[in-house]
């Protein structure tokens, strides 16, 4: 690294500049000690190798070694550059590296570096199974020549297939299948059953996508409830047909929609003429708002798709299916209605973590991105995690083209479709980055009808992305797809056709295209990163409209009145550029403050989860169930069998745990939904919800005992007594789920949104 970047880095780090905290000069000093040592190390056998890899434990040493594994196992001779990641990953950061700078092999090393120094098992979080597997697979020969068992571990893998794979040195899995697994080994009633070791250190693919984007998902274990109907499907049938302007009108950031009088009247007169805003009609009101929100506001192929006969949100920050997610508050339900498919259970919660609260479990966490620095502070306030910018290998030459502003999303499709066409006639490869499905298959339109074949890659394929990111690069090739955030494919100059990855390079290389702004830099900072890998040439642009939702919703008062602009509608007024940066800066300040209000809501669930959880652990390793029934019911207890007396007060207690602990979720959502009632009365809805909520659980632990001593004392035990006898029935049936932010506030934010505006119009 030379003089002016060392300058530059001390400027940034003196001015506390997000990401750029991390000093990498102690790290750097070390690679000529590493590079010493493979001479030596090429010299020994596969044997020896592994040998030296288990006794392996300085920084140095594990790089030298990790390196020679990589060079046999793979054929890859690791870059400095990815030695110094590793390292970083070791001391406990989030390492920034460029796309196809190598992260997963850096990750290896770093896995690799935490078994040896004691940290281990390690878990690999990734973003979807298709990482978890390719990865583990691709590579096992380092792991193998480091001595090293590696495993993973996706939505089909069966309970043994789990425990194996978890019992693994490494293991490899998605996020949300490691989070689901914690939740269910909190649920079991024999500490055999539980499918994983305690948890040790975590490395986080994407991390800024896992740390920051999903943090506040929850994950929810679930459980059947018998005979419930959800009134939101009836209530679909009330708004179908309703016109907007006419029977609601929707707000100008899309957000919120409300009834007009004409549509509130026609409503009402569908339901025999009732009054909805009165009071033994909330629920009917509540039902309805939710069904208009879904038929105005949730639209098909952009928030959602349908599939296999469900629905199928769509993750916005990737453009592709968001597995086994689902909108809280009966938004789903209304969704599904609106679509006449079969609502789906969303039943009791037994258990749920935030993503969040999950990571924070691990005692070791670090973390990889080509993203990081825009997201520093985010890291540092959440994870206490810093970020250390990993220079690439190869500076990068990509030509990073100011964006093409329009003044109608009309004449910026023409635009994009235009240029798209130029570099196609050249046989220059294009990949084109939508915001959305509907909109990718619009531009495949669009484009087939100016003669220019294309391949899309949306939430309807994202089972062959592989394949297809892999051919992105190819000579001629146009590809189009919602967003490339988290893909985890390098494209190669030339495609799988390798003779051709000059004649694309004489061209200039990728040309990578956005059709408009994402509301994160850093989204719109992964589909750049597409072009220019390795230092390959390249290029990259993001056109844009005056009526991009971005600009509308989030800084339509900065765009002057009278841009200055071109004949084809093209804008060349500073002050517009401006006004999409401010429109993207303020997207953001948006999205961190949900992050931080929904991360304090979630604090004291997760202390009394962890309180809770260290409870159960107790009941279920040792006899303290028993003691206390000796202690209360003393007769009985001691008439009983030791054995009997054990499994009974071990299941009857942990049954009645597991029962207060859902019904306290149960208790705790309906107060998170209320508490901004109290915020009519100026008091502050998080002091209230603590008010409420340490009571509550607080009264949790004598009800524990109490109903445990209530049922031991009604049950009548025999010498071959199971629980079922005592009606300690579980659910029938579980299932998993990651509850999707609800784009609209929570129902009751909904309805006191609706009650106003009808007291605002003076009522009917």
């Amino acid at each position: 690294m030379g003089v002016s970047q060392r300058l530059k880095n001390r400027v940034r780090r003196f001015l506390q500049r997000p990401g750029t905290t991390v000093d990498l000069a102690p790290l750097e000093k070390l690679l000529p000690a590493i590079e010493k040592r493979e001479d030596e190390l090429a010299a020994l056998d596969d044997a020896e190798l592994t040998e030296a890899a288990g006794k392996a434990e300085s920084f140095t040493d594990i790089c030298a070694v990790g390196r020679e594994a990589a060079k046999r196992g793979l054929d890859q001779r690791p870059y400095d550059v990815q030695l110094l990641g590793a390292m970083s990953l070791l001391a406990g950061k989030v390492a920034e590296m460029a796309t196809g700078e190598g992260k997963t092999l850096t990750a290896t090393i770093a896995a690799y570096g935490h078994v040896r120094r004691g940290n281990g098992p390690v878990h690999v979080l990734t973003v979807n199974d298709y990482l978890a597997r390719r990865d583990a697979q691709w590579m096992e020969p380092v792991y193998t020549l480091l001595g090293l068992s590696v495993g993973w571990v996706t939505e089909a893998s069966t309970p043994e297939e789990r425990k194996e794979a978890y019992a693994r040195d490494v293991t490899y899995v998605s996020v949300s299948e490691a989070g689901f697994d914690f939740l269910r080994d909190q649920l079991v009633t024999d500490i055999d059953d539980k499918v994983r070791p305690p948890l040790a250190t975590a490395i986080v693919d994407e991390a800024d996508s896992i740390l920051i984007d999903e943090a506040r998902v929850p994950m929810v274990l679930a459980g059947s409830v018998p005979g419930e109907q959800d009134p939101v499907h009836s209530a679909a049938e009330l708004v179908k047909g309703l016109r907007s302007g006419k029977h609601y009108e929707v707000a100008e950031d899309g957000r919120s929609v409300a009834f007009t009088s004409e549509g509130l009247a026609t409503v009402e007169a569908k339901l025999d003429d009732i009054n909805l805003y009165a009071d033994e009609n909330v629920a009917q009101l509540s039902a309805v708002n939710v069904a208009l929100h879904a038929h105005a506001l949730l639209h098909r192929d952009v928030d959602y798709i349908v599939r296999n006969g469900g629905v199928e949100l769509v993750d916005e920050m990737r453009g592709r299916v968001a597995q086994r997610r689902r909108w809280p508050d009966g938004l789903q339900a209304a969704v599904e209605a609106k679509e006449g498919l079969n609502a789906t259970a969303e039943g009791e919660v037994l258990g749920t973590i935030t993503v969040q609260g999950y990571i924070a479990l691990y005692p070791t966490v670090c973390g990889m991105t080509a993203t990081a620095v825009l997201v520093g502070d985010q890291l540092r306030e959440f994870f206490k995690l810093e970020v250390a910018v990993i220079p690439p290998n190869t500076p990068c030459i990509r030509v990073d083209e100011p964006d093409r502003i329009y003044a109608t999303r009309a004449e910026k499709d023409e635009a994009l479709i235009d240029e798209i066409a130029r570099c196609h006639q050249e046989g220059r490869p294009v990949l084109v980055g939508t915001l959305d499905v509907k909109e990718s298959e619009a531009l495949a339109k669009g484009l087939e009808a100016a003669g220019v074949q294309c391949v899309v890659l949306n939430a309807k394929n994202d089972d062959e992305e592989a394949a297809i990111i892999a051919e992105a690069g190819a000579y001629g090739a146009v590809t189009v797809s919602t967003q490339m955030a988290g893909r985890g494919v390098d494209i190669r100059l030339g495609g799988s056709d390798q003779s051709d990855r000059e004649r694309v390079a004489e061209l200039g290389g990728l040309y990578v295209m956005g059709s408009g702004r994402h509301d994160s830099r850093r989204v719109d900072d992964q589909l750049r990163g597409r072009a220019g890998r390795q230092g390959d040439p390249g290029a990259s642009v993001f056109f844009v409209s005056l009526e991009d939702d971005l600009v509308v919703r989030h800084a339509p008062d900065a765009v002057p009145a009278s841009p200055r602009m071109n004949a084809d509608g093209l804008v060349t007024d500073d002050q517009v550029d401006f006004a999409v940066e401010h429109a993207q800066r303020i997207a953001e300040g948006v999205n961190h403050e949900i992050h931080r209000n929904t991360w304090r809501y979630s604090v004291v669930i997760e202390q009394q989860r962890k309180a809770l959880a260290e409870r159960r652990e107790r009941l279920l390793t040792s006899e303290v169930a028993a003691l206390m029934l000796l202690d209360r019911c003393p007769d009985k207890a001691g008439d009983l069998d030791e054995d009997i007396l054990s499994r009974a007060g071990r299941s009857i207690a942990l049954y009645h745990l597991d029962r207060l602990w859902a019904e306290h979720l149960a208790e705790l959502s309906e107060v998170r939904e209320g508490v901004h009632l109290r915020a009519l009365g100026r008091l502050d809805p998080l002091d209230e919800f603590h008010r409420a909520a340490v009571p509550a659980f607080n009264a949790l632990m004598p009800a524990i005992e109490e109903r445990t001593v209530e049922t031991f004392e009604e049950t009548e035990f025999g010498d071959d007594w199971e629980p079922d006898e005592s009606e300690l029935t579980r659910p029938s049936a579980t299932w998993t789920y990651l509850v999707h932010d609800n784009p609209f506030g929570s129902e009751l934010d909904r309805l006191i949104a609706a009650v106003g505006r009808r007291l605002t119009s003076g009522g009917r």
